[in-house]
């Protein structure tokens, strides 16, 4: 081969380098977009789910025996690296002591058994979809377990909860790119997880949504309650938009599946 085509062979194939460099390049930045709405603001609608066992324990957890033994291996317990920064909650002793309490009769202590509603963060890491609709001044989040709901206020004026509540009092704002909702005056019943992770009236949940490409929200909430805890903690997870075709949130109304576990003892012996 001549000295003037090699030349133009390498400068040719420097080009084609070149060239798959900037393709790469523009669809690594196409798939970093993140939905917009028309006012430009991030677009959290859709539906979405977290994957993983913090449901269990939010908390370092190795896999475990379940409440029934007669479920065998699909009533076991699976294991899990937890979702708490630093893997442990900043329990006071008397709340630890509670917890552990709490985790030692869960199956009958657990608001979620009785089909309650999960409260904040829990219900966004309980292993069922939720919808998050999306409007200039209000988010609804529409989860599927218990058919519960909330109400997100976005840059409205602070005012009181007139009462305390299961899903908690919502306003967010955003910071850049990041949905930030401080939820408060949530009731004292909800639990974090099955092992007893717990919390009292004074709670309050600071949440956090960013997008981490049009199909991933990097979720983070940060929680303080001055009784329980000696400093305020953060969880982390990632959230997934549920992909399937025709996707949509199902009916899961729980309160007659467990009818018989809480009325039971009530009806009628023949």
């Amino acid at each position: 081969m001549s000295k003037q085509r090699s030349n133009l062979l390498q400068r040719f194939l420097s080009f084609l380098f070149t060239l798959s460099l900037g393709l790469g390049s523009s669809l690594a930045s196409a798939q970093g977009d993140i939905p917009r709405t028309a006012d430009g603001r991030p677009d959290f609608n859709g539906i979405w789910q977290a994957i993983g066992s913090a449901h269990y324990d939010i908390e370092p957890h190795n896999a475990d025996f379940g409440p029934m033994f007669q479920l065998g291996a699909i009533g076991a317990i699976p294991g899990g690296l937890g979702i708490v920064e630093g893997g442990e909650i900043p329990y006071t002793a008397e709340a630890r002591a509670q917890q552990q309490a709490n985790k030692a009769d869960w199956l009958a202590l657990d608001p979620v058994v009785k089909c309650y509603m999960p409260g904040i963060p829990r219900a966004n890491y309980l292993p069922f979809p939720f919808q998050i609709i999306q409007s200039p001044e209000h988010l609804v989040f529409a989860y599927e377990f218990a058919s519960a709901s909330r109400i997100v206020y976005v840059d409205q004026p602070d005012f009181e909860a007139p009462v305390y509540s299961w899903m908690g009092h919502n306003l967010a704002r955003f910071e850049g790119d990041t949905l930030v909702i401080e939820v408060t005056d949530q009731m004292a019943d909800t639990w974090f997880d099955h092992a007893g992770n717990h919390h009292t009236e004074e709670l309050k949940v600071t949440e956090r949504y960013t997008h981490a490409g049009p199909n991933v929200i990097m979720y983070e909430a940060t929680l303080e309650d001055p009784n329980v805890y000696t400093r305020p903690w953060t969880v982390k997870l990632p959230l997934y938009r549920r992909l399937d075709e025709n996707m949509q949130l199902l009916e899961y109304k729980c309160v007659e599946f467990t009818e018989e576990l809480i009325y039971g003892h009530l009806r009628k012996q023949e």
